[in-house]
């Protein structure tokens, strides 16, 4: 298993960004969810006050209690109806502190005296949006540098909202993920794609990949594949959103998230605008949309299985025709140093890419690219 120091990113272990820790749906009962993320264990609930979502370091500063651990006998949890959570804090099952959504310790039963103010855990930033339940991660401890995953569509009544898709761990770094953000060469073998055009274009927090061309895994119900466009950005390090239209118009999201060094869980979804053409989606729209997202998650593992057997890609043997690796692992590492050293890897990045051999998706009359 290779680590970040392996693929030599930079001074961070994990990488700053918004990530993905939770499926919104499994906070719908008021049991704290333990999980782990950037070699961390965290506490994560919904309040039972407001309903807001909170984050917190997971062990109680008293006894290193977990605070969120399944537990079903200690009395806290009992007389909480099941739950430790209370209000919008969390009582650790161990001694009864209560912790507030900002992490600080606000109640001690059987204390008389002031709460030391090191009575506390780390709050971390957390947003609930598209179904999921997202963090900002910064080693630096700073503000979120650009906004939380969003999409006008969740909110249209003529998309059939998607459900996730649970892909479970990936024993690999997530530098292997985002190579395929410009691995132009892996379409057709994998995928069964004839591309037609393709492009990468690296600008800010943003790779994007442009391309289309028939695609033997995602069919229409004749068994034929229309030419399929699709748009696709990493936000960031750990969200990828892809526009596909052709056969049906749907958004396209990725995401994965470092648990240890090397190791991340994944998350797939599609969101399809009614293939009826209704402005509400109806049921038999949403069997369609179900259908797709399944050949689209047939498509991705096919992805999925090949990372699931390779070693790790230290020092690759790059061809000009294999897209611009290089440059987008050059972007990728300024999510893994300093804010203040940020433009230093972009200067040496941005751009629009064109693999050799390849045609310009964004110039179709161009003929051929010149490579890297």
């Amino acid at each position: 298993m290779a680590t970040t120091k392996d693929y030599r990113l930079g001074e961070f272990t994990f990488p700053r960004g918004w990530f993905m820790i939770a499926d919104a749906t499994e906070l719908d009962t008021h049991k704290p969810l333990a999980v782990r993320f950037f070699g961390k264990d965290f506490a994560l609930y919904r309040g039972r006050a407001s309903g807001r979502v909170v984050l917190l370091d997971a062990y109680c500063p008293h006894m290193k209690t977990h605070l969120a651990a399944p537990n079903n006998t200690s009395y806290v949890v009992i007389d909480g109806g099941g739950s430790n959570v209370e209000g919008d804090g969390i009582r650790c099952p161990y001694h009864a502190w209560r912790f507030g959504p900002d992490g600080k310790c606000d109640d001690i039963p059987y204390h008389q005296g002031a709460i030391p103010a090191a009575a506390c855990v780390k709050s971390w930033t957390v947003v609930e949006s598209l179904g999921a339940i997202w963090v900002w991660h910064d080693p630096e401890g700073g503000e979120p540098e650009w906004e939380h995953p969003s999409l006008p569509q969740w909110d249209d009544p003529s998309w059939v909202r998607w459900k996730f898709d649970h892909l479970g761990e990936l024993r690999q770094h997530p530098q292997e993920v985002i190579d395929n953000i410009c691995d132009n060469g892996h379409l057709g073998p994998i995928h069964g794609s004839t591309v037609q055009r393709y492009e990468n274009e690296l600008r800010g927090h943003i790779a994007t990949q442009r391309q289309c061309g028939p695609h033997r895994t995602l069919v229409g119900a004749d068994g034929v594949s229309p030419i399929l466009h699709t748009v696709t950005s990493y936000h960031g390090p750990g969200v990828l959103l892809s526009d596909l239209t052709g056969l049906y118009d749907s958004v396209l999201m990725i995401t994965h998230t470092p648990v240890d060094d090397g190791l991340i869980k994944v998350w797939h979804a599609l969101m399809v605008k009614s293939p009826g053409n209704n402005a509400v989606a109806t049921v038999p729209d949403t069997v369609a949309a179900r259908q797709f997202q399944e050949s689209s998650r047939l498509a991705f593992m096919q992805d999925f299985e090949v990372w699931t057997n390779k070693a790790p890609c230290l020092n690759g043997m790059f061809l000009p025709s294999d897209g611009p690796f290089m440059k987008a692992r050059q972007w990728y590492k300024q999510f893994y140093n300093p804010r203040a050293r940020r433009q230093e890897f972009l200067d040496e990045c941005e751009g629009l890419y064109v693999p050799r051999g390849a045609v310009a998706y964004s110039d179709p009359q161009r003929g051929p690219g010149q490579g890297e």
